[in-house]
């Protein structure tokens, strides 16, 4: 058990640092194709993700976590699914073909037929790789994972602005797309070694399909409940809308994206390996949702009050009309810190159908949302997104946690003191701003603002709080790659 832990701390880093390079290849590039391009070219491809995103969720049909999930798993089964993924991303490659037309014709936009197309071939190629990701999770080789993670984004991304450099607009983001599987399910292929046996039938793969075809039914709703605002908005209000509402969006999930993945891959494997004892699981799951939220309010906080001078430093002055939007999404920054752990709790703990009952609670409330906010553009339905988000939090907390180890006293003890932190720094911040802040230029006042933000944050989480200990004890375990004791985050 303690080489689980000391590979879970360790992979966690090489997770953590992985994160924090896409994290800065993410904003870098999203930086630099905002001055290449224009909202127009994000929304006419954004228009086809919304489609493509949906059939993304069954790429490989909740596989790759049955896999991870799994105690034991043989040759024969991961070799089986293997081919199970590479038909289900054949069926869904020509399934994107065969929705070319009526993309066009939905959106009324003809130059979105052969983009369609484009970005459906991913799938397939995405396929072949899937369970060869699965098994370096399995195996907690997260070096691995977050080396090839890295050179995805850079190889992809480096391609796609030299392409927007030379004038080839949208075109420039699908080639960006699209290239990210192959670069990952060819390096996949070249760490892993493996290479997948024949299919076989009777080799006891019926839980996993249960498990996965549960995981795939679940994420499809969540989903359509988290993205159909932007096909509403194309719909509705043109690529432009999209555009803008796109890149308020990308830039308010990237923080907990990236947190959520670096930290979210290793807790649903280790999670998984000590589901059956207890105390050890409740431990490492606070110990998870405690670094995710720490690192993610002042995140939301800096959102709500430097929007603009955030997105006049990242996109541009064209891109101004959408620091409005990415103000009202700001909340949600915090609500998916507070919700998506959760996630690690359910599934590793097997409890698929409880998810699917949260997801079809979920869907329409948040449909609901967006259709009241859609006649007043993106600025109303990003207001109705992170209404409706906001009133879901508590709901959906209590929910996933009940009858487990981990309850929500638990939850609301070990989110009281990073909140209450966070709502003294952002009332100094704010105070601040209102006192000398229109007398600095934007930058200036970014720099500084942002500077007192994290100050004031950290200063009232580790002395006036008393966490300094336990948190610089975590960060330094991790940073030495040794085992962390069991005590709680959850004080007494």
């Amino acid at each position: 058990m303690k080489d689980l832990k000391e590979r879970a701390i360790r992979g966690g880093f090489a997770k953590m640092c992985a994160q924090g390079a896409n994290y800065a290849l993410r904003i870098g590039t999203l930086a630099i194709m905002a001055r290449l391009l224009s909202p127009k070219d994000f929304g006419l491809v954004g228009m086809v993700t919304a489609f493509t995103g949906v059939l993304s969720l069954f790429r490989d049909f909740g596989l790759s976590a049955a896999t991870v999930q799994h105690v034991d798993i043989t040759e024969d089964q991961i070799s089986t699914l293997f081919w199970i993924n590479v038909l289900v991303g054949l069926l869904l490659t020509l399934l994107t073909v065969g929705m070319a037309p009526v993309a066009v014709a939905f959106y009324h936009e003809p130059g979105l037929f052969w983009v369609t197309i484009a970005l459906g071939s991913a799938f397939l190629v995405n396929a072949i790789g899937v369970q060869h990701s699965a098994l370096l999770q399995r195996q907690m080789r997260f070096s691995a994972l977050a080396t090839i993670d890295v050179i995805t984004w850079a190889l992809s991304n480096g391609a796609g602005i030299l392409m927007a450099a030379t004038g080839f607009r949208y075109w420039s983001l699908v080639v960006s797309t699209a290239s990210m599987p192959l670069i990952s399910t060819l390096c996949l292929w070249v760490v892993t070694g493996w290479i997948p046996g024949r299919p076989r039938t009777g080799v006891g793969l019926r839980s996993m399909m249960r498990f996965g075809s549960g995981l795939t039914v679940t994420g499809l709703i969540v989903y359509v409940a988290y993205n159909f605002e932007k096909v509403l908005l194309g719909r509705f209000w043109g690529a432009d809308a999209v555009g803008l509402y796109g890149r308020a969006y990308q830039l308010s999930t990237i923080p907990v994206d990236n947190l959520n993945s670096s930290v979210g891959e290793v807790a649903f494997s280790a999670l998984s390996r000590v589901k059956n004892d207890p105390p050890r699981f409740r431990s490492y799951f606070l110990k998870g949702y405690s670094l995710v939220l720490v690192m993610t309010i002042p995140t939301t906080i800096a959102v709500a009050l430097f929007a603009p001078e955030l997105i006049s430093a990242l996109l541009g002055p064209k891109w101004k009309d959408a620091a409005s939007i990415f103000r009202l999404l700001a909340p949600t920054i915090l609500v998916f810190a507070l919700i998506n752990p959760i996630g690690w709790l359910i599934f590793s703990l097997g409890m698929v159908g409880r998810s699917l009952k949260v997801a079809l609670v979920l869907a329409p409330v948040m449909i609901c949302g967006y259709v009241t906010g859609l006649p007043y553009g993106p600025k109303g339905v990003a207001l109705a997104y992170s209404t409706v988000m906001v009133l879901w939090v508590v709901p959906h907390i209590a929910w996933g946690v009940h009858g487990t180890v981990v309850s929500f006293r638990d939850i609301a003890l070990t989110a009281s003191r990073p909140l209450i932190s966070g709502i003294v720094a952002g009332a100094v911040t704010l105070a601040a701003l209102l006192a000398w802040g229109e007398s600095l230029h934007a930058l200036p006042r970014l720099l500084l603002g942002l500077a007192l933000l994290v100050s004031v944050y950290f200063g009232m989480l580790f002395y006036v709080m008393g966490q300094k200990t336990v948190y610089v004890k975590l960060f330094r375990d991790i940073l030495r790659g040794s085992a962390v004791e069991e005590e709680s985050l959850v004080p007494a």
